[in-house]
């Protein structure tokens, strides 16, 4: 039997792992946390969103970034760093500003979004797992009209390409959300997508674990992957083993036939070596995550929402009402910010001051893996600057493949994700019209 290793727990990690173990293979998950799902997806905003695919690349945001320069709780800020990498990376995402360009990773977003939500409700309905997941769509609301003007085009772009978004009034989402009528004075407009979702997305990485450890897969837990060796052909190139570095022991040696690199923003240094240049840099995303008032629970929305002026996505995850976005480039720095958490609490009370109880709140923050065009890298590895739809820049690797790169819609595109590369691992083509990695002849 094959033995693939997939490098990396969270919710992309997790996911692959599930469906290369239901196509038969022997698999062996490899993570340095103690156990899965403990960073970027332990409390992210909890949304299967494909309605949110506009790329953070796109005209307005150069504009939009230099105003909040300097602001410190600003919904987008980037930190001028002495960093070659971070230059590199913002010049490659100012490119992927332009018109054409934000349009053409839109279509990718939501072509990839509609297959992976699709995977995820048909993973569900197969084997019945719960994490605490709404099924009452995702609403975009709008207090500022200059946000709410351009959003019709992307939502027309959207239904266009098979979204069910609409432009509703705010009767309408009035209606659809009764948590929203003690501000319905505030809001300029809105649009809602019935069939997207919301979930905790940590709970759902958990437990879908389990599932493959009840099915076979071996975790390999408190383990830092420290290097991938390779055969010096260069004509076609071989990761042969992995070095390992379990907790309290010495660095070993790990070999599998296979490899998927799901690391998220951690990819980039192992693949450099390799002379493999990942277009991903971290961007720091913030949550809140508050106890939902008991006496006036109905004061919480449960439609899950996104707050589009201020960037910030809301889920009802139990009891608890989680908060979450914003984005900040400051390298892979995790320390967090007081100004940027008050400032989420300020807005969520400017919402919904009775709904939660704001001293309850516990903060978090993680790195998304993020390309300048926001589309994640899914497919074969290939030497050289790795680009979508394209393996012509270098030798292509026979056995590592990538699954990575999925900025702010990991849990989004997780199930779809994981679905394509073990299709492609298998030599099949996965029934979505998705730019993968390396595949191009």
């Amino acid at each position: 039997m094959t033995h693939i290793a997939v490098l990396g727990a969270g919710v992309v990690g997790v996911t692959t792992a599930w469906y290369l173990r239901q196509a038969g293979y022997d698999v062996t998950v490899i993570e340095r946390e103690s156990a899965a799902g403990m960073q970027t997806s332990f409390a992210n905003g909890g949304q299967i969103s494909v309605s949110h695919a506009t790329p953070w690349a796109n005209p307005a945001t150069p504009m939009k970034a230099l105003k909040w320069l300097f602001k410190e709780d600003a919904p987008l800020l980037y930190r001028l760093r002495a960093d070659k990498a971070q230059l590199k990376w913002a010049m490659q995402f100012l490119q992927e500003c332009r018109a054409d360009r934000a349009d053409a990773n839109l279509v990718q977003m939501v072509r990839l979004g509609l297959y992976s939500r699709d995977t995820l409700q048909q993973l569900r309905a197969d084997i019945g797992i719960d994490y605490e997941q709404q099924t009452r769509g995702i609403m975009h609301f709008y207090t500022n009209q200059a946000e709410f003007d351009v959003a019709i085009e992307p939502t027309e772009r959207m239904q266009a390409l098979g979204c069910e978004r609409h432009v509703i009034d705010i009767n309408n989402a009035v209606s659809l959300e009764p948590a929203l009528y003690p501000i319905a004075h505030k809001l300029t407009g809105a649009t809602y997508t019935s069939r997207d979702e919301s979930g905790n997305a940590h709970l759902f990485t958990q437990r879908l674990a389990q599932r493959c450890i009840d099915s076979g897969v071996q975790f390999l837990y408190d383990t830092e992957i420290l290097a991938l060796n390779t055969d010096a052909n260069s004509t076609r190139p071989h990761v042969h083993s992995i070095t390992i570095r379990p907790k309290g022991e010495n660095a070993q040696t790990f070999s599998a036939d296979s490899h998927v690199l799901a690391l998220g923003s951690y990819s980039v240094s192992l693949l450099k070596p390799l002379n493999i240049h990942a277009p991903i840099f971290p961007a720091k995303g913030y949550s809140a995550t508050y106890q939902i008032n008991p006496r006036a629970p109905h004061l919480a929305p449960f439609v899950s929402l996104i707050d589009d002026e201020f960037k910030l996505v809301t889920s009802r995850l139990g009891d608890k009402l989680r908060v979450a976005g914003t984005a900040e480039f400051n390298g892979y720095n995790l320390d967090l910010n007081a100004t940027r958490c008050e400032a989420i609490t300020r807005r969520v009370q400017q919402l919904f001051p009775k709904g939660i109880i704001a001293n309850s709140v516990e903060y978090w923050t993680g790195l998304r893996p993020m390309t300048p065009s926001n589309v994640p890298l899914i497919g074969r590895a290939h030497c050289g600057q790795v680009k979508h739809g394209s393996r012509n820049d270098g030798a292509t690797f026979d056995n590592l493949w990538l699954n990575t790169g999925h900025g702010t819609l990991g849990w989004t595109h997780a199930c779809g994700s994981a679905k394509a590369i073990s299709l492609l691992i298998q030599g099949e083509t996965p029934n979505v019209d998705f730019d993968f990695v390396g595949m191009s002849a």
